[in-house]
């Protein structure tokens, strides 16, 4: 007996789900894309095996309980997407699913505390840099906490920087060609606020003026990736309003944001608010995008010595948004720069938003190659465009003895405009 997935049973989301499934022809070019296939080799483990089970689920064919451990394993990373020739757009399919059926799902103490925890923290700036260093206080004493907690607190770095509070507007400092707002961003703020300054000094030195709106927070990805519905639409509803106004476009700076902001149409889909988030992820784009679109950029001027950098694809900026050369493009506008490419880099990193904190075991796996391939291309510098990678990375490369720096690519723009050492 043939089943179909009931268009109506899931309100506005069940048809876009139900779209993704039919376009899947099983072909397998997906499976060399999916870390979590290269890493379990489980048919069950690739997205066309989590395609099939999720047809299945929402079919009513296959209980939830055993599908969910496959599901849980995905990274989210699309991956599979630019590998598809069928063009399935598993992003509609993997989040929505989770959303729906999260609270379905079953789960230990741990799976809840874990979770509870991260969504509570990560977004919130104020709150993330409070348990941070409460985290630093107890880390001599990880060994006697529950593993979830220990897991937590493995990923939190040696040293937090100063926190930087910005200004709401930072004009620019040659004749003004442009006016951007810029989302800040949440744990990224506590983590590597400078990124943020990076990205303010390169756009004002290019004659871009710059507005940090007050009132904003968290795009709410963190919390959509893991089938948080209501709280990534509460978000998503704060952050229409708050950059309602008149700009050239929203610019982001790290990968999963500008990601998260594309996906607001889908996240707010049946409500009133659609058409708004339409207006603003259609408004909204990477730095390096904005950058690249410009007729021509400040000359930076040439570095005391040849550096070789290599650049890392963030898998919500190379993936979702399609955003690969731009990055590159402007990094090759440094003189004396030999830009190289780091094997297997079409691989996500492992961290995946709160990924290295729920399946720490394949996260550390990912990471640990990754700063493997990046060691082994040479470079002093490792460049990206997203927090979550950099952190990653950081970790694996500290933990190797690598004394390869990591970098956002706008730190790097930001060190060569002001003839600053780039692996400082």
């Amino acid at each position: 007996m043939r089943h179909e997935i009931d268009r109506e049973k899931f309100g506005a989301m069940g048809p876009v789900m139900a779209d993704a499934v039919s376009q899947c022809v099983h072909c397998g070019f997906c499976l060399s894309a999916c870390p979590t296939y290269q890493e379990l080799g489980r048919e069950t483990d690739s997205p066309r095996g989590r395609i099939i089970l999720m047809k299945e689920v929402l079919e009513g064919t296959v209980p939830l309980e055993s599908a969910s451990p496959h599901l849980d394993a995905c990274l989210g990373c699309l991956g599979c997407v630019p590998a598809c020739p069928s063009e399935v757009p598993y992003g509609d399919l993997i989040s929505p699913f989770r959303a729906l059926h999260e609270k379905q799902k079953p789960k230990t103490l741990g799976d809840r505390l874990k979770r509870q925890l991260a969504q509570s923290t990560l977004p919130y700036p104020t709150r993330f840099r409070m348990a941070a260093m409460s985290g630093k206080l107890v880390k001599p004493l990880a060994r006697f906490l529950p593993q979830p907690l220990r897991v937590m607190l493995d990923m939190l770095p040696s040293r937090l920087p100063r926190r930087q509070r910005l200004a709401e507007t930072y004009p620019a400092k040659t004749n003004r060609r442009g006016r951007v707002a810029l989302l800040a961003g949440c744990a990224q703020q506590v983590l590597a606020p400078d990124i943020n300054l990076a990205t303010i000094e390169v756009l004002n030195r290019n004659g871009i003026e710059v507005v940090v709106p007050k009132g904003q927070g968290c795009c709410g990805a963190l919390s959509w990736h893991v089938g948080n519905l209501s709280a990534a639409r509460q978000m998503a509803i704060k952050n229409l309003a708050v950059f309602d106004m008149e700009v050239d476009a929203v610019v982001t700076n790290a990968a999963g944001c500008g990601s998260g902001i594309h996906e607001y149409p889908l996240i707010l889909k049946g409500t009133e608010h659609e058409s708004a988030a339409r207006r603003l992820a259609k408004q909204t784009m990477d730095v390096s995008v904005y950058l690249a679109s410009l007729d021509s950029l400040e000359p930076i001027p040439k570095p005391r010595s040849v550096k070789t950098i290599a650049y890392h694809d963030a898998c919500h900026l190379a993936n979702a948004q399609g955003v690969r050369f731009q990055p590159r493009e402007l990094l090759d506008k440094i003189p004396g720069v030999n830009l190289v490419e780091v094997a297997d880099g079409h691989l996500c990193c492992g961290s995946a938003g709160t990924y290295n904190i729920d399946q720490p075991e394949i996260a550390t796996s990912l990471g640990k190659q990754k700063a493997m391939h990046v060691d082994e291309t040479g470079a002093s510098v490792v460049a990206m465009g997203n927090i979550g990678c950099m952190a990653q990375i950081e970790k694996h490369l500290g933990e190797r003895g690598s004394l390869v720096k990591v970098r956002h690519t706008m730190q790097v723009l930001r060190d060569a405009y002001c003839q600053t050492e780039m692996t400082s």
